[in-house]
């Protein structure tokens, strides 16, 4: 439950925000009776489908970035901290890292990676980016 909450805080208070906006136009006096509740509803389903969809497809990647981290895999990650051109970072064992509860650590980065932020990397090999850095 707290991997839910971790991942969809912030949708979950978008929909809050959502509901009352639904709730506020629906009891206007212009708006037919009847329309509070069939908003609501409606409102109130539409927004638990999609924060469960998100959520659903957020923790299948999870496990997929998981499961080819730990079969030796490269996964790349979005790195908020850089603000430049190349915003990403290349996780893998052999560089040094290690998934500890959904996140990527090394003790060369002073933070961590969250699992949820990086997806399969299908660039060159990792043996390839090391040829390139020693020939700069």
């Amino acid at each position: 439950m707290r991997l839910f909450f971790e991942l969809e805080g912030a949708y979950i208070i978008i929909a809050i925000f959502l509901l009352v906006v639904t709730a506020i136009v629906t009891t206007r006096d212009f708006v037919p009776k009847g329309a509070f509740k069939k908003g609501m509803i409606s409102v109130s389903l539409l927004l638990a489908i999609m924060i469960g969809a998100h959520y659903s497809l957020t923790t299948s990647r999870m496990q997929n970035v998981e499961a080819m981290f730990n079969n030796g895999d490269t996964v790349i990650c979005e790195n908020k901290m850089r603000r430049t051109a190349s915003r990403s970072v290349l996780i893998s064992k052999e560089m040094g890292w290690s998934v500890e509860d959904h996140l990527f650590k090394n003790s060369d980065y002073e933070r961590d990676f969250h699992t949820s932020r990086c997806i399969e990397w299908t660039g060159m090999h990792s043996d390839l980016l090391d040829d390139n850095k020693s020939k700069e």
